[in-house]
């Protein structure tokens, strides 16, 4: 795809919080080296009663945007929800970069909105990656910082795709060993793990139900061809499924990107 824009960032630490406007379109920002070309800000929700969803160190209204090679970090104190990167946008593209915090790290802010997120380094503590969006993580780490949550989708009833992250590797701390990669924030969450390479700080169960049992019956959770010592599949929850060959071919970055949300 051509871009209109093309932003080019030298390395270096800029401290700042930034907004890419909604009017703001069809821009690629590149980073010169993604470890060492970091934009990073510390709010946390407890700081003035700021709130989780003003935390952000970057947020992403525009649409057809894609950042290359960045990190893009929450550096706050754990003392409160911090996230890193907030998007609204459709069609939003994240190659290359490193998203660090955590607790809510990642916001997918707006239902029906899709994100790719492609060999990227996402980490966190507690339900780092969340929120209503349909996003699509390939060929990711995806790294545990604590025992605790790795995704805590809002996926709409209507809306057919939350979270896929396939070809990923799900990691964690030394001592880290008790890990959902689950729970709904709201009923309808939308979550599958495909050929993924799971550790052992994965738990059995699998998912966790939010201290509600009535999300059982509702939530989107599933599983396919993942393997490594946290692939537990005979030993997850009832309620979660396996997915079929059939199903799972099904589930491709084209169909995701072209079904209407």
């Amino acid at each position: 795809m051509d871009f209109n824009v093309k932003i080019y960032i030298r390395k270096g630490v800029y401290h700042e919080k930034l907004i890419v406007p909604s009017w703001i379109q069809h821009v690629e920002l590149i980073g010169e080296q993604a470890d060492s070309t970091v934009i990073t800000n510390a709010d946390h929700a407890n700081i003035n009663n700021m709130g989780t969803f003003r935390t952000f160190t970057v947020r992403v209204d525009g649409n057809d945007i894609t950042f290359r090679n960045l990190t893009i970090e929450n550096n706050a104190p754990r003392l409160g929800q911090a996230v890193a990167l907030h998007t609204e946008g459709d069609y939003l593209r994240f190659i290359g970069c490193r998203f660090l915090g955590n607790q809510d790290t990642v916001y997918t802010g707006r239902a029906g909105t899709r994100i790719l997120f492609s060999g990227c380094y996402i980490e966190g503590t507690t339900d780092f990656i969340f929120g209503s969006a349909s996003a699509w993580f390939e060929d990711c780490e995806i790294h545990s910082k604590i025992n605790s949550y790795i995704t805590a989708a809002s996926t709409p009833k209507d809306v057919a795709y939350g979270y896929v992250f396939n070809k990923c590797r799900l990691t964690a701390e030394a001592g880290v060993d008790k890990v959902f990669l689950g729970r709904p924030w709201r009923p309808y969450a939308y979550t599958v793990f495909m050929n993924c390479e799971m550790g052992k700080h994965i738990r059995p169960e699998g998912w966790d139900n939010w201290r509600n049992p009535k999300n059982e019956a509702t939530v989107r959770y599933a599983e396919y061809g993942n393997k490594g010592e946290g692939a537990f599949v005979k030993q997850r929850v009832p309620w979660a499924h396996v997915l079929t060959k059939k199903e799972a071919q099904l589930i491709t970055r084209d169909n995701f990107f072209n079904t209407k949300q």
